[in-house]
């Protein structure tokens, strides 16, 4: 017996749901989780974190591959950075950024993969 071949039913598989229930996580964590699509949703920050996937940049390397000025690029840089997706370190004059660590690179590479198919 399923709803799907009873469209005016409203049966409730209870057993489905205790089982599933406990592994659900908090409204919150999907707020989170959404929030951090929405970021890789943009095509600029797309295109960001796949390039430092593939090697750490600064700036004005980053602007140059994606044919964007610095200005765009740090913008879109820094919401990177408080989403906590990107991470950055200084080497004398220059600021270097990469992706902040191996769940992030997990995401753009599976994504990558995906679009590839």
């Amino acid at each position: 017996m399923t709803c799907e071949k009873e469209p005016n039913s409203e049966i409730v598989h209870k057993d489905i749901v205790e089982e599933i229930r406990p592994k659900m996580s908090s409204r919150e964590e999907y707020v989170q989780m959404a929030l951090l699509f929405k970021l890789c949703g943009d095509g600029t920050r797309a295109q960001l974190l796949h390039a430092l996937h593939l090697h750490e940049m600064c700036v004005c390397d980053l602007a140059e591959l994606l044919e964007v000025t610095k200005s765009a690029v740090s913008h879109q840089l820094k919401a990177l950075r408080l989403a906590g997706l990107v991470k950055s370190r200084q080497k004398g004059h220059n600021v270097y950024y990469s992706l902040a660590d191996d769940h992030v690179r997990a995401i753009i590479r599976t994504g990558i993969e995906h679009i590839r198919e």
